[in-house]
C-alpha cells in the first residue's frame, strides 16, 4: 500500500522480456555480436556528422563576414561530411541486414521450441480451452514477435547510444536543453505503454472468440466440411456468424485506436512546444554573440537529432514492453508441464513379454469431468494371446487403450506388463513395443511411401519391408494407380497430388501399424469403412501377422472377433463378460444378445 492508502502499481513481470532477450542471443550469437559492434559505431556518426555542418557553416559565414576565402578548408569539411554520410547509410544498411538474419534465426528458434513442446504435453491439455486459448496466443504471436524484438533492442540500443553522445554536447549549451527533450519525449511514451496495455488485455479477452472464429474460416475454406456445407446450404449461415464475430472485433479495435489517436495528439503538441521552445532559446544564445552561426545549427540540430533518438529510443523500450507482454503468453505456454512422464529411473521393457499385460482395479476419469470412463477393470492378457474388446458405443474401449499406450495414467489402479507399472516403464521403450491403428487415425498429407514408413521411421525410404506391409495390408495395389505412385502426394492441395477414399486411408494405416516391429499390436476399429470382403482379407492376413505377438482388437462388428482367443464384453466402463466366441453365445448374456442383433439380417 502507498502512503495514501491506494494499493501500490505492481511492477510488470519482466521474466518473459529477458528469456526473450536470452533466446535473441542464443539463436545468434556471432549476428547478435556484429550487431552490437555496428550500433555501437552508428552512435558516432550523428555527433561527428554535426561537427562537420558546424565547421562547413562557420567556414562559409567567415567568409561572408569579410574574412578569408578558406576553399580548401571548406573541401575537406565537405567531402568529410559526405564520407560521414556514406558510411552512415553503409552502417544502417547493413545493420538492417543483421537485424533481418537475427529475426529469421529466432522465429525459428521460437518455432522448433513450440514444436517441441507441443509434442512433449499430454493429451490431456487438449481436453481443455484454457489451453487452446494459451496455444493460440502462443501461436499467434510466434511468427512475428521474435522478429519484433531484435528490431526493438536495436532501437533501443542505437537510440540509446546516440543519444548518450548528443545530450553530452546539449549539456555543454544548457540544461534546459535536456527538459525540454524530456518534454518532447516523455508524453508520447506514457500513451504508447498505456495502450499497448490495453490491447494485450482486449487480445485475451478475445482469444476464445478468436478461435472460434478460425474455425469458421475452416468451415467456410477446408476440403473436410466442403459436401455438408454445400448439400446444407451452410455457407450463407456460417459466413455471416463469422462476419458478425469479424466487425464486433473491429469495432472495439477502432475504439482504442481512436482513443490512442487523441492522446498521441496531445503528446504531439507537448513534442513541438517543446521543440520550438528550445529553438527559441538558442537562436537568443546567437543573438547575444554567445555562440557562432555554426554554432547555433550544431546546436539546434543537435537538438532534432537528440529528439529523434530520445523518441526511438523510448519507442523501442514501449516495444519491448508490448513484446513482453505477448511474451507473457509463450511463457505460459512453455511452463506447461506434462504429467505423463518418465521415470527417473525406467525400468527395462521386458522382451519378450513373458507374464502378460495386467489391468489391476483400473479406474479414470478425464480431466476436468466428474464420471468415470472405466471403473474398477481388471483382467490379464497372457504373452501372444489375441483379445477382443466389444461393446456399445462409449463402453469405455478405446479409453482402456489409451491408458495402455500410457496417452492418460489412470485415475486410481495400475496398469502392470510382467509385472512393472507402466509408470516404472520408459515411455519411448513402452511405445516402440505398441502398434496401434485408432479408428480416428491420422491422414497425412504427404507421399504414399511416407504415409507407410512413418509407422517406423528408423527404416531407410526404400527398405523392402515398406513394400512388403503395403503387400499384406492390400495398399500396394491402391499405391500403384496412383500418379506417381508410391510418390504421389497424398492431398489435391499438392502439384500431382491425389485423394483417397477412406477406406483407402485406412488401409494405408493398416500398412503403417503392420511395419512396426512390435509385441502388442493394437486395432481400434481398424476396418470400419472397409467393405465385408476386404474386411475378412485384412483380418485373415492380420491373425496371421500376429501369431506370436500380443493383440488387442477393438470392433462392432462381431464376425471379425470370433477368431479371437478371448472376448471381453465391456458395459459402461466394466468388464460385464468374458470369453471365447462360443463360451459367451452358450451364455445367452451381454454377447450372445449383440451377437444375435448383428447376425440376423442375414439369415
Amino acid at each position: 500500500m502507498s502512503k495514501n492508502g491506494r494499493a501500490a502499481t505492481p511492477l510488470p513481470d519482466l521474466t518473459p522480456l529477458r528469456q526473450g532477450l536470452v533466446l535473441v542471443w542464443e539463436s545468434s550469437r556471432g549476428w547478435a555480436a556484429l550487431q552490437i559492434a555496428l550500433l555501437v559505431l552508428a552512435s558516432l556518426v550523428p555527433l561527428l556528422a554535426l561537427y562537420l555542418t558546424k565547421e562547413i557553416i562557420d567556414t562559409v559565414a567567415q567568409t561572408l563576414s569579410g574574412g578569408p576565402r578558406d576553399v580548401g578548408r571548406l573541401t575537406l569539411f565537405v567531402a568529410l561530411a559526405g564520407g560521414v554520410a556514406l558510411a552512415a547509410t553503409g552502417l544502417r544498411l547493413l545493420s538492417s541486414l543483421v537485424t533481418e538474419v537475427q529475426g529469421i534465426r529466432l522465429s525459428d528458434r521460437v518455432q522448433e521450441i513450440m514444436h517441441q513442446k507441443s509434442v512433449e504435453l499430454d493429451l490431456e491439455f487438449y481436453e481443455t480451452p484454457e489451453y487452446h486459448d494459451t496455444l493460440l496466443r502462443a501461436q499467434t504471436e510466434a511468427p512475428y514477435r521474435p522478429a519484433q524484438i531484435v528490431a526493438s533492442c536495436a532501437q533501443v540500443a542505437q537510440g540509446g547510444l546516440s543519444l548518450l553522445a548528443v545530450v553530452g554536447l546539449l549539456v555543454s549549451f544548457h540544461w534546459m536543453l535536456v527538459a525540454a527533450l524530456l518534454a518532447a519525449a516523455v508524453p508520447g511514451l506514457l500513451v504508447k505503454v498505456r495502450y499497448s496495455s490495453r490491447l494485450y488485455q482486449w487480445s485475451r479477452r478475445r482469444t476464445a472468440i478468436q478461435r472460434l472464429l478460425r474455425y469458421l474460416n475452416l468451415l467456410l475454406t477446408a476440403n473436410e466440411p466442403a459436401k455438408e456445407v454445400r448439400l446444407l446450404g451452410l455457407g450463407e449461415e456460417f459466413g455471416q456468424r463469422h462476419r458478425v464475430l469479424r466487425r464486433q472485433a473491429d469495432r472495439e479495435k477502432l475504439e482504442l485506436a481512436t482513443q490512442r489517436s487523441g492522446y498521441e495528439l496531445l503528446a504531439q503538441m507537448v513534442a513541438v512546444t517543446a521543440v520550438f521552445s528550445a529553438m527559441f532559446v538558442i537562436a537568443q544564445r546567437a543573438l547575444a554573440g554567445a555562440v557562432t552561426v555554426g554554432d547555433m545549427v550544431m546546436y539546434f540540430g543537435a537538438f532534432q537529432r537528440a529528439q529523434d533518438f530520445f523518441r526511438d529510443f523510448l519507442a523501442g523500450l514501449a516495444g519491448l514492453y508490448e513484446q513482453n507482454l505477448f511474451l507473457t503468453d509463450f511463457k505460459r505456454f512453455l511452463a506447461l508441464e506434462p504429467t505423463v512422464v518418465d521415470p527417473p529411473k525406467p525400468t527395462p521393457y521386458p522382451r519378450p513379454i513373458q507374464r502378460g499385460i495386467e489391468f489391476d482395479h483400473v479406474s479414470f476419469r478425464y480431466p476436468g469431468t466428474e464420471t468415470d470412463v472405466l471403473t474398477d477393470v481388471s483382467f490379464v492378457i497372457r504373452p501372444g494371446e489375441h483379445v477382443a474388446l466389444v461393446g456399445e458405443n462409449g463402453s469405455g474401449k478405446t479409453t482402456l487403450v489409451k491408458l495402455l499406450c500410457r496417452l492418460y495414467d489412470p485415475t486410481s489402479g495400475i496398469i502392470r506388463i510382467d509385472g512393472s507399472d507402466l509408470r516404472d516403464l520408459s515411455l519411448t521403450d513402452l511405445r516402440a513395443e505398441l502398434a496401434v491403428v485408432f479408428q480416428d487415425y491420422t491422414r497425412f498429407r504427404l507421399s504414399a511411401l511416407d504415409n507407410i514408413r512413418l509407422g517406423n521411421i528408423a527404416l531407410p525410404a526404400d527398405s523392402p519391408r515398406i513394400f512388403e506391409a503395403a503387400r499384406q495390408t492390400g495398399a500396394d495395389a491402391i499405391i500403384r494407380a496412383l500418379p506417381l505412385g508410391y510418390d504421389t502426394i497424398l492431398s489435391r492441395q499438392f502439384e500431382q497430388g491425389a485423394e483417397l477414399s477412406v477406406g483407402q486411408w485406412q488401409t494405408l494405416a493398416l500398412a503403417r501399424a503392420f511395419l512396426r516391429d512390435s509385441q502388442v499390436l493394437i486395432l481400434d476399429e481398424p476396418t470400419a469403412a472397409l467393405d465385408p470382403k476386404a474386411e475378412a482379407a485384412v483380418f485373415g492376413q492380420f491373425y496371421q501377422w500376429a501369431k506370436g505377438r500380443t493383440a488387442v482388437v477393438i470392433s462392432h462388428r462381431l464376425s471379425t472377433v470370433r477368431q479371437a482367443d478371448r472376448i471381453l464384453v465391456m458395459v459402461n466402463g466394466r468388464i460385464a463378460e468374458a470369453g471365447a466366441h462360443d463360451e459367451l453365445v452358450e451364455r445367452a448374456g451381454v454377447y450372445a444378445r449383440l451377437f444375435e442383433t448383428q447376425a440376423r439380417p442375414y439369415r
